[in-house]
């Protein structure tokens, strides 16, 4: 069974603001077509069920559009998209922190935001906090954190979450080497256990490590679809950057 499907999904934006009831008036009056640019132009894809996806592109290809469609933030402008089972996005770490409650409190807040009783989160509690090693600051207000510490406890609460299919877009560069390395361990812990990975990075590397499958996006298109070390080598070489290893 699939995880995602989109079917034909397009996303368009207009690229320019209306700034007043006038201006709208004006144009509609003289026929002036409003600019539109499309972020995801025709996309057809299915993520199965168990599969880890990687998604690369340039920047504008629209690889974040992509998994904000997958998430049901973004409504296609045409075409369908599908989600099926407990889909957490990892999408902009930090999101939804109260800078005035500490890193334990936002544990609590930041579970509810994201669907879970207060009772689990405390169950999880202690697992997060040391998987994220800010055991000697979790009771300080989060203003307190620097940008790479907030990172680190909204990655280690957001994968706590059971989900079936997590969506993550440019997080694993969060932390020094050692928590990197912890989250791509868990990332692997995921596939290991059956659950549905869709991860866009920059660093294809990762992508080669991470997942079975890539998906090259340019310009709101998908280029190729693949097994991820064909697809990356493909990519690296259009780049004139050395293959990924």
């Amino acid at each position: 069974m699939n995880a995602i499907e989109l079917q034909g999904v397009s996303v368009r934006y207009r690229r320019e603001t209306i700034r007043s009831l006038k201006e709208l008036v004006v144009r509609a009056a003289s026929r002036r077509e409003v600019p539109y640019f499309y972020s995801l132009r025709g996309v057809t894809l299915a993520v199965r069920s168990g599969e880890s996806v990687g998604i690369i592109g340039a920047n504008g290809a629209g690889k974040s559009t992509l998994l904000r469609v997958a998430a049901g933030i973004v409504t296609p402008t045409e075409g369908v998209a599908i989600g099926r089972g407990n889909v957490v996005p990892l999408l902009e770490l930090g999101t939804g922190f109260e800078s005035e409650l500490s890193g334990r409190e936002n544990i609590q807040f930041n579970g509810a935001l994201l669907g879970r009783s207060r009772a689990w989160m405390r169950s999880q509690r202690d697992a997060i906090i040391a998987f994220s090693g800010l055991e000697p600051f979790i009771d300080a207000p989060l203003r307190t954190y620097s940008t790479g510490m907030v990172a680190r406890l909204a990655f280690s609460i957001a994968t706590a979450v059971d989900a079936g299919t997590i969506l993550i877009d440019e997080i694993l560069a969060v932390g020094d080497a050692a928590f990197r390395a912890r989250c791509e361990e868990r990332i692997r812990s995921f596939v290991r256990d059956g659950r549905t990975i869709v991860l866009v990075s920059h660093e294809t590397e990762e992508i080669v490590k991470l997942c079975q499958r890539t998906v090259w996006l340019s310009h709101g298109e998908i280029i190729d679809d693949g097994p991820s070390a064909e697809v990356v080598a493909k990519y690296e070489r259009q780049r004139g950057a050395p293959a990924a290893r």
